[in-house]
Formats: C-alpha cells, sequence, structure tokens
C-alpha cells in the first residue's frame, strides 16, 4: 500500500467515500492547486459554484510534502486519478499559447479535469489594470487618480507584444538557449515611474524592445512569416497587443511592471493626503492625532496588492468559469 497520500487518493476512491454518506449529503469534489499563494484565488473562484449538491475542497496534493510546482506534483503525481471528483487547477504559464506542443500543454488542453488560469498566473490577475486604482485607495485612503492604470498597462502591452510572440515563438521551437523567457522579461521591465510623465518610462522601454526586435529579425528571418501567423492565432486564443500583460510572467508583470508603478503613486498619494492634514488642523495636538491617525490606517500596497481580487470581470477569468461550468455538465452535478 502506498505511504503517500497521492498514492491512495483517486477520484474512484473519493467517489466511493462520497457514496457512503447520507443520501442527502452534499458531493465533495477535491481541487488540487499548485501552492499556498493559489488556494484562496480558486477557492474564490470554484465557491460560486456550490450549492446543496455539492462544494469544493481547495488543497494542496501532498500533505506530508512541501513539494510545489504543476510538473512536479500535479501532472506526475496526481494525472492518472483526476476525474469527477478531483480535479487540479494550475497556472498556464507559456502552456496554453503552446497549443498542444509539449505533452504537458496537451495534457492542460485536452484533459477536462484541469482548470487553468489561461493568463500567465495568478500574479497577473492581481495586476489586472482595471482594480489597480483599488488597490491604490485602500492602502492609502487616498481617491485621487494620479496615473490612467489600465491606459498605460495598454500601451506598455502594446509595446510589448512583438517581442512576446517571439518569444513564444522560441518556446514552441523549443530553442530557450538563444532567447529564454528571462532574457525576454529583462527587455519588457520598467525601471523607474515618473509621477507627472509616466510615458517616459515606457519610451525607454520601447527602444530597447526595438533594438531587440531588431536583431531578432535579422538573425532569424524565417521566423518572421511565423511570428506573424502566430499573431492572428493569437486572436482566437483572446491574446492581443492591448492585454500582452496578462500572459508575460506573473512574477516579473508584478515586481518589474506593476509595482515599480504603485510604488511612487502610493508615495505620492500618501504625502498629498498627509500635508492635507496638516493645513486643516486647528492646532498642533489635532495634526499630531490625525496623522497618526491615518498612518496606523495605511496598509502596504504589496499585501493589498496580494489580496486584490478585482479581476472578476476580466476576460481570461471568464474563460475558466466557463471551463468549471463544462466540467460540472461532464459529471452531471
Amino acid at each position: 500500500m502506498g505511504k503517500r497520500l497521492t498514492d491512495n487518493l483517486s477520484s474512484m476512491y473519493l467517489g466511493a467515500a462520497n457514496s457512503l454518506k447520507p443520501k442527502h449529503a452534499r458531493r465533495k469534489i477535491v481541487a488540487y492547486v499548485e501552492s499556498y499563494d493559489d488556494v484562496s484565488f480558486w477557492r474564490s473562484l470554484l465557491a460560486e459554484y456550490e450549492n446543496e449538491n455539492r462544494y469544493f475542497e481547495v488543497m494542496l496534493p501532498s500533505r506530508t510534502s512541501l513539494a510545489k510546482g504543476k510538473k512536479s506534483v500535479l501532472m506526475n503525481q496526481l494525472g492518472k486519478q483526476l476525474g469527477e471528483n478531483m480535479i487540479a487547477c494550475v497556472d498556464s504559464d507559456y502552456d496554453y499559447l503552446l497549443q498542444g506542443r509539449t505533452q504537458t500543454s496537451r495534457y492542460m488542453i485536452e484533459n477536462p479535469y484541469v482548470l487553468q488560469t489561461y493568463a500567465y498566473a495568478i500574479e497577473n490577475y492581481h495586476c489586472y489594470a482595471e482594480g489597480l486604482h483599488e488597490v491604490c485607495v485602500t492602502a492609502t485612503l487616498n481617491d485621487h487618480v494620479l496615473i490612467d492604470f489600465p491606459a498605460y498597462l495598454k500601451l506598455y502591452s502594446q509595446i510589448a507584444y512583438p517581442l512576446f510572440v517571439w518569444s513564444v515563438w522560441f518556446y514552441r521551437r523549443h530553442n530557450l538557449s538563444e532567447f529564454s523567457l528571462m532574457d525576454f522579461c529583462s527587455y519588457v521591465k520598467i525601471d523607474q515611474v515618473g509621477i507627472h510623465h509616466p510615458e517616459y518610462s515606457l519610451a525607454v522601454m520601447a527602444k530597447k524592445v526595438n533594438r531587440k526586435l531588431r536583431d531578432l529579425e535579422h538573425r532569424h528571418p524565417e521566423g518572421i512569416p511565423e511570428v506573424e501567423a502566430m499573431k492572428e492565432e493569437f486572436k482566437h486564443l483572446g491574446v492581443y497587443p492591448e492585454n500582452t500583460y496578462m500572459f508575460i510572467q506573473g512574477h516579473h508583470i508584478l515586481d518589474n511592471v506593476v509595482m515599480r508603478l504603485l510604488t511612487p503613486v502610493c508615495t505620492y498619494l500618501r504625502r498629498e493626503r498627509e500635508q492635507q492634514i496638516n493645513d486643516l488642523a486647528l492646532h498642533e495636538t489635532q495634526r499630531r492625532n490625525e496623522l497618526t491617525a491615518y498612518q496606523r490606517s495605511q496598509v502596504d500596497v504589496a499585501l493589498v496588492i496580494h489580496k486584490n481580487t478585482n479581476y472578476k470581470e476580466s476576460p481570461t477569468y471568464q474563460m475558466i468559469r466557463r471551463d468549471v461550468e463544462k466540467f460540472l455538465r461532464i459529471i452531471k452535478a
């Protein structure tokens, strides 16, 4: 008998366990995720589909091991055991865009018991442009709009898009030594954002991207028609120049783009609010008390963005919802 939890659990085992419950007991569907950080995201999504007949329990693949990551755990240990009572929930990474050109990509796309993010990772959802103003308000308690975040990330995406398609092209050709994901990210990072002229940071990035594009086109002329064809294919996958940031490595977008945008914005908003308190205070005691109360009410923006859930209207999130509904039709639950 297997010693690991994953040796003894399978969809059939959970189905048998469900059948032992009272007649009107709810059916349990176990949803395995890659890491602790993923539990909240998938719990929130799957909770929408719970009713008097079914419920989901979101957990890591093993309670006896700290192993994480979809390739090392979900695909290898759980792959054959998934079914109507056990599903896997994973980040798409580039596997969605590879469209079956690797074994992992084929498995994720074809298996109805695997739910994927479609966006590169959950971090991309936390960075969803339409929710970033609310992140700033929560962190600073200041509703002053300084930067149009959707417009900024749209322009960022349009600049990054041509090089992003080349990045996926290299992955589809299994040529990662010449232009790796790390290489690509080094060209599409934001170094510094000025509050009054945020467009300057994008102009700097655009110069780096354009230089690299010319280099790749010069060294790989055979790839140009394939890259252009991929752009048409991407439209059918929901990937456009305007939303590229949702499909670029999530940690990169969070750390090297969005946080470099939000940090100076939140710093400015806090100083602005503190200056208002200084100007409106009638005496020193009131000023000191108001400043203390305000400072205690602030929240670190890095913490807020990891708790941000203002992404549920995004197109990729709707794609996950459709997959959940398809799964529920299959199991007729």
